[in-house]
């Protein structure tokens, strides 16, 4: 046998192995999932975040022929619900239902974790973004971001902000505003976004900044006045509500559920995952439930995806810096 032909048989057999593999991997993802699927969120139930994992894991069971749980493992701020999701078996099996608590704000409020949101999780796909609001109490002689701004810069230091929590996405998202804005305003932490709406309503705080799936109802009521939606673009269920961005440019602080699988679990896995998410997502029934609570669908790639979260950890480290916000311990 010629050198020539050697070489030619052994780049050949090296094709064929290579083709092998792929085939084997994508005949694996294509038998993938055999078993139930669990879906970690790391908060109670009822939220905001859980009823759009919910929704998903319905449709996905619906379209995948195998059931798609939800598993509330709360605690520790959602670190120990994350911390279970990145010492899973990297098998298809268990995937994180991550939001900005927990994958873009703790890696920065926190000393030490018991993960680390890049290295030990593998991104899936966006699954919607959720609008923020800033709202305000109706006695506040402010309509507009402009004429707030200029009523707060008046005040003197005397108007409070409320929170759902220290080193909360609220917290931190008026922080961002703060800093943008140069105001002069005190925080007031409370133990949860329903309580800091409360406050803005009684007006014992005069603004806060909260989830729009949050609100609809004090809204319609009147009782507090929306300013404005910290997304990049204004929300179609508040058309009337300028986005932030409309004042400072680039500016873009939505909340977010991202999917995130642990490190290690197959590529082909990961994308036919991300491949059915973005499928459920599109379904008309899935889209008009999410148009209800304000959310948008997005259904980035898995590359997609790893890249807007890497942003999402440079802007809340900032977040985090300006507000010298520290865990609670």
């Amino acid at each position: 046998m010629s050198i020539a032909s050697s070489i030619w048989q052994r780049l050949a057999a090296v094709a064929l192995g290579t083709a092998t593999l792929f085939s084997g991997a994508a005949a694996f993802a294509q038998d993938w999932p055999s078993r139930p699927v669990r879906l970690i969120n790391p908060f109670a139930a009822g939220s905001a975040v859980d009823v759009v994992a919910r929704l998903i894991a319905a449709r996905l069971s619906q379209n995948v022929n195998v059931q798609f749980i939800v598993e509330n493992r709360t605690g520790a701020s959602g670190n120990i619900g994350t911390e279970v999701a990145a010492r899973a078996r990297p098998d298809g099996e268990t995937f994180l239902v991550g939001s900005p608590g927990t994958m873009a704000i703790n890696p920065w409020l926190f000393k030490s974790l018991p993960y680390d949101a890049e290295k030990d999780f593998v991104a899936v796909t966006v699954l919607v973004s959720f609008p923020q609001v800033m709202v305000v109490n109706p006695k506040v002689p402010a309509t507009t971001v402009a004429e707030f701004v200029a009523w707060v810069k008046g005040q003197q230091g005397r108007v409070n902000f409320a929170s759902s929590g220290q080193g909360s996405t609220s917290h931190l998202v008026m922080e961002l505003i703060r800093a943008e804005a140069k105001l002069d305003m005190t925080h007031i932490p409370f133990r949860g976004g329903s309580p800091a709406v409360q406050a803005v309503i009684a007006g014992d705080v005069q603004v806060a900044v909260e989830g729009l799936p949050s609100l609809p109802g004090h809204l319609a009521a009147g009782t507090i006045r929306p300013l404005a939606v910290t997304s990049e673009r204004r929300s179609d269920a508040l058309p009337n509500v300028p986005a932030l961005s409309e004042t400072y440019p680039g500016f873009d602080a939505a909340a977010w559920v991202i999917l995130f699988a642990p490190a290690g679990t197959p590529t082909a896995i990961v994308n036919r995952m991300a491949a059915e998410v973005k499928k459920s997502l599109e379904a008309p029934e899935v889209q008009e439930r999410l148009a209800k609570m304000g959310a948008t669908p997005s259904g980035l790639g898995p590359v997609e995806t790893a890249a807007f979260h890497k942003r999402e950890l440079a802007k809340f480290k900032r977040a985090v810096e300006v507000s010298g916000a520290k865990a609670e311990q």
